[in-house]
C-alpha cells in the first residue's frame, strides 16, 4: 500500500517541478518581450491577436 502513496507523491511532485519550470519559461519569455519591446500572438476570446509584451499583466 505504501508504494503506491509513493508513486502518487512522486508524480504529484514530478508535476510540481513541471509547472514552476513553464511559469519559469513564461516569466522569461516575457521579460524578453518587455527588453526587445516585443508582442506576442495570443488566442483571447475566440480570436487571434497580436498583443504587446507591455500590455501583459503578471
Amino acid at each position: 500500500m505504501s508504494s503506491k502513496n509513493n508513486k502518487k507523491c512522486d508524480v504529484m511532485l514530478m508535476q510540481q517541478r513541471i509547472d514552476e519550470g513553464i511559469l519559469l519559461a513564461q516569466r522569461r519569455m516575457l521579460n524578453r518581450g518587455l527588453h526587445d519591446d516585443l508582442s506576442f500572438i495570443i488566442w483571447q476570446g475566440g480570436m487571434v491577436c497580436d498583443v504587446p509584451a507591455s500590455e501583459i499583466k503578471w
